[in-house]
């Protein structure tokens, strides 16, 4: 039973083969049960009928417990049981009897209050009682099991309904799920970005809607990850190729080894080993490999180290860097290597990208329980089409904010990284013309880990 059409179909028709058969036995047995006290009532109330027409007939009870209580045989056939019924004078003594009472017993005052009374000119001159179950007649067998065959059918019937409407809903439970598995195995054959219809708001069809999500992801990341390989490439190609024209034209004699020449091999080679190393940082982050040194530190103390670091750049190109520390900021616990080398990552990129004359901003202030620490800038800004995708991989565009020739183009990718490996968030705002706010949110409180 491998199908879970199958398995829903017939676990639908046990339930309702099961509710059937008890609703059809519950029926039998309570329409037999009322079927037996309506005709004991009818029979006492008949009995009642014919005892006050005695009554009034002899205007007393003499002789009344001659009469014959047996019915009358049916189509000449073995002769009736006797009623189970019993009168009763006024003054509660038994006139006919049948067992467990005798005749002349005084009954009880609560067990009169069960029969029905018996009248004549208003007044009660005697009462009857029911004492055991009326005896059926071939009529009332007949009749129950009629009623009986009736309620089979039924049941059989409700369990056909309940079989037939158990097969429709299984296949709608499981139509989405063999399209899901379908999904499922193009996606594991690379096939990427399939999707399926979500039919519903259910539970299936939040596990469909789940499924497009993590489909749709998917195929961006195998994107992502195939640019990411392409732009390596390119990003290696470039040094290495300087490296061996140098290397060939020193091996031939072509070139005799300078200073300069020298240097310009060093210089490749250490953008070759920035790479490397900002590679080996992305993929330990994205392992959960990378190691925190986390400390409780005062957030003031990092703004004040970063800005005395590129306070001679800034000199250098002409920019006023600036330091605003708001007041009560709680101390962060984190790993003060990692967060220098992302605030620097975004002060360099600044720097870099303000005009002389302009103004590098770096900011502490508390948010959200936390610190949020800013840096702005008045450079050209980015545009608005473009700021989504800042912080993916090798990204570059002219006029973004992306490093230049001497640079791996992965800061600001490992300074996300960093910042969320942290617990924080790292965000950017701009605006064209008029500069750009970087921020980074980082969890207040905590102790050392």
């Amino acid at each position: 039973m491998r199908s879970l059409t199958l398995k829903l179909t017939l676990a639908f028709l046990i339930v309702g083969l099961s509710g059937a058969a008890l609703v059809a036995l519950f029926s039998v047995s309570n329409t037999s049960n009322a079927f037996d006290r309506f005709r004991s009532e009818q029979a006492l109330q008949g009995f009642a009928t014919e005892m006050q027409s005695y009554y009034e007939r002899t205007g007393s009870w003499e002789g009344v417990d001659n009469l014959s209580r047996r019915p009358p045989p049916n189509n000449n056939g073995p002769l009736p049981d006797l009623v189970p019924q019993i009168l009763v004078d006024k003054k509660g003594s038994v006139l006919i009897a049948f067992p467990p009472y005798r005749p002349g017993q005084t009954l009880p005052v609560n067990v009169l209050g069960q029969g029905i009374a018996v009248e004549v000119n208003g007044e009660q001159v005697g009462t009857v009682l029911n004492v055991g179950n009326t005896s059926r007649t071939a009529q009332d067998r007949l009749f129950l099991a009629q009623l009986s065959q009736a309620l089979i059918w039924a049941a059989l019937g409700a369990t056909l309904f309940a079989l037939l409407l158990g097969l429709g809903l299984a296949r709608t439970l499981t139509r989405p799920l063999v399209a899901l598995t379908q999904a499922v195995r193009r996606i594991a054959g690379g096939d990427f970005g399939q999707t399926v219809a979500v039919e519903s708001k259910d539970e299936i069809g939040q596990l469909a809607g789940a499924f497009n999500q993590m489909s749709s992801e998917l195929a961006h990341s195998a994107h992502l990850r195939r640019q990411m390989t392409a732009d390596i490439a390119h990003e290696l190609r470039t040094p290495l190729s300087v490296l061996m024209g140098y290397t060939e034209s020193l091996s031939d004699g072509v070139l005799q080894p300078t200073p300069a020449i020298l240097r310009a091999m060093h210089e490749e080679s250490r953008l070759l080993s920035h790479l490397v190393d900002d590679l080996r940082t992305l993929s330990l982050a994205d392992a959960g490999e990378l190691t925190l040194n986390r400390q409780l530190i005062a957030p003031a103390e990092l703004l004040e180290r970063v800005a005395a670091s590129f306070a001679s750049r800034a000199r250098a190109k002409g920019v006023d860097l600036r330091l605003e520390i708001g007041p009560l900021l709680p101390p962060v616990s984190l790993d003060p290597e990692r967060i220098v080398q992302v605030l620097g990552n975004l002060v360099g990129n600044a720097i870099r990208y303000t005009p002389t004359g302009g103004t590098v901003t770096l900011r502490g202030l508390a948010a959200n329980g936390g610190v949020l620490l800013q840096v702005a800038d008045t450079g050209a800004g980015i545009a608005p089409e473009q700021l989504p995708y800042i912080f993916e991989r090798f990204y570059k565009e002219d006029t973004a904010r992306t490093v230049d020739e001497t640079e791996s183009g992965l800061g600001l990718s490992i300074a996300k990284s960093l910042v969320e490996l942290h617990g924080g968030k790292l965000s950017a705002e701009s605006e064209v013309g008029r500069g750009t706010v970087m921020g980074v949110w980082l969890p207040g409180g905590g102790s050392e880990q």
